[in-house]
């Protein structure tokens, strides 16, 4: 019988090892968008108030939409990242090392008893920084008497585009569905 070069332990770790490093590269990418989204909120603010003119706060609901669905899917595949890790390659390993538990902190660090609160008030963060200032800029706007009829439409487009991206925060936020059923 021909010895093999490569174990199916040894894959499986490597298999984690970038499956880790990707989820690692884009919680870094995911916690980066927020401090983009507040430079750019910040600038575009600025701009309209020096210039005085209201309509420039249009271009806060596209920046705000674009970062806040590239936040939200970045966020979904860490978790899905995470899942896979528990519900897959955990149990796998777990087989190769007679029923030994592995991957601890996988598990370890979601039992925490403020974990939900923490969920809850990210998820308010998100709709914040991603839905609630856009839609301020846009209430602003509405109010400021600079509107035309052009761009009176193109506002409430934008507006009903932050709404949708904050029923998609809502309905990605972990606290608020319930947990997925494992997969086979």
């Amino acid at each position: 019988m021909p010895e093999r070069d490569v174990t199916v332990g040894q894959l499986l770790l490597a298999e984690y090892q970038t499956v880790k490093d990707e989820q690692k590269t884009r919680i870094g990418f995911r916690d980066n968008l927020l401090y983009v989204t507040l430079t750019v909120v910040a600038a575009v603010i600025a701009a309209a108030a020096q210039a005085k003119q209201s309509e420039m706060l249009l271009a806060l609901p596209p920046v705000c939409v674009v970062l806040g669905w590239t936040y939200l899917v970045n966020d979904e595949k860490i978790s899905a990242i995470g899942t896979y890790v528990r519900d897959d390659l955990g149990p796998r390993f777990a087989e190769l090392t007679d029923g030994q538990a592995v991957f601890g902190w996988e598990t370890a660090h979601r039992s925490d008893t403020r974990r939900r609160s923490r969920k809850v008030i990210q998820c308010v963060i998100d709709l914040l920084a991603f839905c609630v200032v856009p839609l301020a800029g846009l209430v602003v706007y509405w109010f400021a008497g600079q509107t035309s009829s052009g761009l009176l439409v193109l506002s409430i487009a934008e507006a009903l585009i932050v709404v949708g991206l904050g029923h998609q925060v809502l309905s990605y936020a972990r606290p608020f569905n319930s947990p997925r059923p494992p997969t086979p």
